[in-house]
């Protein structure tokens, strides 16, 4: 499993977007040194992110796993696309009050990151990541991240356990294998 830091700094990661979309309104608005704040942020965000995916991928245990259900659970990111454009609404950048919105961020991070609940990281979205909802064969529901489409439950082999309920599939995408066609009922 992850470490504390590493689970907050996760969590953390699921801003780097927003960050990204208030350096563009920054820049457009004169404000070039919030701007570059901002990207540098973001992408330092965005390269913890995929180191920390990386490095979990390499290093946590892989165990096998047998689910019985699979459901999708990427339908937390439509207020995360709500929070994208928010800036966009601001009349001007600088009306923001920085000093509230940063520990905000940070104590938010820090509750999800240290907590059970579930926060959907839209980041991992944009990189083609997905979140489904899996019930194994003792009843116990998880968060598997994963880069394949699942249809069913047997798309699932391979996880790492990145937290108490979130588990990391370990199993390659199998993205050039040909799609198998439907069998018609006759």
């Amino acid at each position: 499993m992850l470490n504390l830091a590493a689970r907050v700094l996760l969590t953390a990661s699921s801003i780097a977007p927003v960050g990204f979309v208030y350096a563009w309104v920054s820049w457009y608005q004169g404000q070039h040194r919030n701007a570059f704040i901002c990207t540098v942020v973001s992408t330092m965000l965005v390269a913890a992110c995929l180191s920390i995916l990386k490095l979990a991928q390499s290093t946590i245990e892989a165990l096998p796993f047998k689910a019985e259900a699979v459901e999708p659970a990427d339908a937390k990111s439509f207020g995360f696309v709500l929070l994208y454009i928010l800036p966009l609404f601001t009349e001007k950048i600088e009306a923001l009050n920085w000093e509230l919105w940063v520990p905000i961020v940070v104590v938010f991070a820090i509750i999800i990151g240290t907590g059970y609940g579930y926060h959907f990281n839209p980041l991992l979205g944009i990189m083609r990541w997905h979140f489904y909802k899996v019930t194994s064969e003792d009843g116990v529901t998880y968060v598997l991240i994963t880069k394949k489409h699942l249809r069913t439950a047997a798309g699932i082999h391979r996880v790492g356990q990145l937290t108490e309920y979130i588990l990391l599939d370990l199993e390659r995408a199998r993205n050039d294998e040909p799609a198998r066609p439907v069998q018609a009922a006759q």
